[in-house]
C-alpha cells in the first residue's frame, strides 16, 4: 500500500466523487483517495479496500498510515471532525494542511471558506510560524482556521487573523508634571499636574489625594517630554536613561512592554496594565470611565515559542470577560497583532 487508494471502477468512482467530493478523478476514468478519505470511507462502510487480493480494514489502514504518515491521527480527527460537521476537506497547499468548502459547495466551482492548520495540544506554539500562516492567508483572502487536538481528541477551533487596533485621537497632556519615584511607581502630588494627567490621555490612578503612575507610564511621559521624575528620599532629578535602566532590572522584559506600549498609545488607545486578566495590557478605545477595555494585549519577543494551553487559557479568559486577545510582537515593520478567536465552524 502507498499512500493512496484506486478505485478502478469508473461507475463506481462517479459515485463515491459526486457523493462528497471525495477522491480525485483519474484520466480515463477512476478515482484516486488519500488515506484520511479512505480511512472516513472506511469508518462510514461506503468502500471496501483490497491489498493485493485481499481485503483490509479500518484497523489495517490507520495503522499502516499512522507507522507512515507523520501526526496522521492529528490530521485524521480533524478531517474527521470537519466532514461530520458537513464539509468539503480537500488537501491544502503548504503551508496548510487543508482547504474547506463550504457546506454543499464543489471544489471546481465554489470559494474556499477556511484554510485550516491542525495542531496537537502537545505541539509548540512558535508565533513567528502563526503569524506567517495568518498573513499567508489574508495575502490570498482567505480565512485561517486552526484546529486543535487535545489529548482525548476533542477539539478547538480558532481563527486567525492580523488586527489593526485603532482608538480616539486623545491630547497630551499640555503641562509639565512632576513626579516622585517610590521603588517601583510614581506618584503626582501637585493638582494641577494631576488633572493634566487624568484629564488629557487618562494617565496613571487616583490613590486618595495623589495620582500613581506605572514604569510604563512614567517612562512614555519623560520620553513625551511633558514629566520631570525626582526622587523622593532626596528629591535628585531622574534622567531618562536612568528610569530605563531601573525599570528594566525590576520588569525584565520592560523593553518589549515598552515598545508595545508606545504602538499603542501612537494609535490612539489608551493603555491600562492588564495584571487582573494575567495580561501585560488592557486597551480601551475611548474614555475608561465610559467603554470597557476592547482589548486584552500580551507582549512576546520575536522567536516566542510557547504551549498551546497557554495560548486557550489566554484566549478563553478573554472571551470570558467580553474581550479581545491580542499576541504583540516586534515585527519588521514594526509592532503586529495576532488576535485569535475561538470559532465553532
Amino acid at each position: 500500500m502507498d499512500n493512496s487508494v484506486l478505485v478502478d471502477d469508473e461507475k463506481e468512482g462517479s459515485r463515491i466523487y459526486n457523493r462528497g467530493y471525495y477522491g480525485t478523478p483519474q484520466s480515463g476514468g477512476g478515482l484516486k483517495l488519500n488515506l484520511l478519505e479512505t480511512l472516513y470511507l472506511l469508518e462510514s462502510g461506503r468502500i471496501e479496500v483490497e491489498r493485493e487480493g485481499k481485503e483490509i480494514g479500518f484497523r489495517d489502514v490507520l495503522e499502516y498510515a499512522s507507522a507512515n504518515i507523520p501526526s496522521f491521527e492529528i490530521y485524521y480527527t480533524v478531517y474527521r471532525d470537519m466532514r461530520q460537521r458537513g464539509y468539503i476537506v480537500k488537501d491544502g497547499s503548504p503551508p496548510f494542511d487543508f482547504r474547506v468548502l463550504p457546506r454543499g459547495g464543489s471544489p471546481t466551482k465554489t470559494p474556499t471558506k477556511y484554510w485550516l492548520a491542525a495542531f496537537s495540544e502537545r505541539a509548540v506554539f512558535d508565533l513567528d510560524a502563526v503569524i506567517k500562516l495568518t498573513r499567508r492567508a489574508e495575502e490570498l483572502r482567505k480565512r485561517l482556521l486552526i484546529a486543535i487536538v487535545d489529548e482525548e481528541g476533542d477539539l478547538t477551533y480558532y481563527e486567525s487573523g492580523m488586527a489593526r487596533p485603532k482608538g480616539k485621537s486623545v491630547p497630551h497632556p499640555d503641562t509639565e508634571a512632576v513626579g516622585y519615584l517610590s521603588e517601583d511607581r510614581v506618584a503626582v502630588l501637585e493638582e494641577e499636574h494631576i488633572a493634566a494627567l487624568t484629564e488629557k490621555g487618562f494617565f496613571g490612578k487616583s490613590v486618595g489625594p495623589y495620582l500613581q503612575l506605572s514604569l510604563i507610564e512614567s517612562t512614555y511621559l519623560m520620553e513625551q517630554g511633558v514629566c520631570t521624575v525626582r526622587r523622593f528620599s532626596t528629591g535628585r532629578k531622574v534622567s531618562l536613561k536612568s528610569m530605563i535602566t531601573l525599570a528594566k532590572r525590576i520588569q525584565p522584559d520592560f523593553s518589549t512592554r515598552m515598545e508595545v506600549y508606545r504602538d499603542l498609545k501612537e494609535r490612539g488607545l489608551i493603555t491600562k496594565t492588564g495584571f487582573k486578566y494575567g495580561t501585560h495590557f488592557r486597551a480601551y478605545e475611548g474614555d475608561p470611565e465610559r467603554h470597557h477595555a476592547r482589548y486584552l494585549v500580551h507582549c512576546f519577543e520575536k522567536g516566542y515559542r510557547g504551549l498551546w494551553p497557554e495560548m486557550s487559557r489566554a484566549v478563553r479568559l478573554a472571551h470570558g470577560v467580553r474581550k479581545e486577545i491580542l499576541f504583540a510582537r516586534k515585527g519588521e515593520d514594526g509592532i503586529e497583532y495576532l488576535k485569535l478567536v475561538r470559532r465553532r465552524p
